[in-house]
């Protein structure tokens, strides 16, 4: 497998948190276990994406860039992780055959999307233009071996 670099790595993993969370919103008040494991799956999903692109892919962003827009890009990203983060363990603590779970769902795959979207229009592009293609496949190596750290070695 060829290496991957740093942003294909996260569009991937865009990819497979929206699916997951397209998923969820299609369940109903009677799927309550599979709201409890797919939720599950989404957290551990989150809170992998998070640490590799809080600890690895932005600093080396932010490190890069010289335009205030850009330095804003990063906090914005920032904040709505820290947004997610608020929000994950309200819906972990809501009645999964309730109807609030599933507004509460709705509202956190519209975060995550919404968040997915900015970074591949706004924040990936910039990436490109100040980290050439060297350093994007270091951080793509960086990023997945912390990745299957996070995992267990899976």
């Amino acid at each position: 497998m060829p290496e991957q670099d740093a942003i294909s790595l996260l569009k991937a993993d865009h990819k497979k948190v929206k699916a997951l969370l397209e998923e969820l919103e299609k369940t109903t008040e009677r799927g309550a276990k599979k709201r409890v494991a797919l939720l599950a799956r989404i957290e551990t999903e989150l809170t992998v994406h998070t640490s590799i692109e809080e600890t690895i892919f932005y600093p080396a962003f932010r490190d890069a860039v010289t335009k205030r827009d850009d330095r804003e890009m990063y906090f914005e990203a920032l904040e709505e992780h820290h947004v997610v983060k608020l929000v994950l363990p309200e819906i972990k603590a809501t009645d999964p055959s309730s109807e609030p779970f599933a507004a509460k769902a709705k509202v956190l795959k519209e975060l995550v999307t919404h968040h997915a979207k900015e970074e591949e229009r706004e924040m990936f592009p910039e990436a490109r233009k100040v980290l050439d293609k060297d350093e994007l496949l270091e951080l793509g190596a960086r990023m997945a071996a912390k990745k299957k750290q996070l995992l267990g070695g899976r």
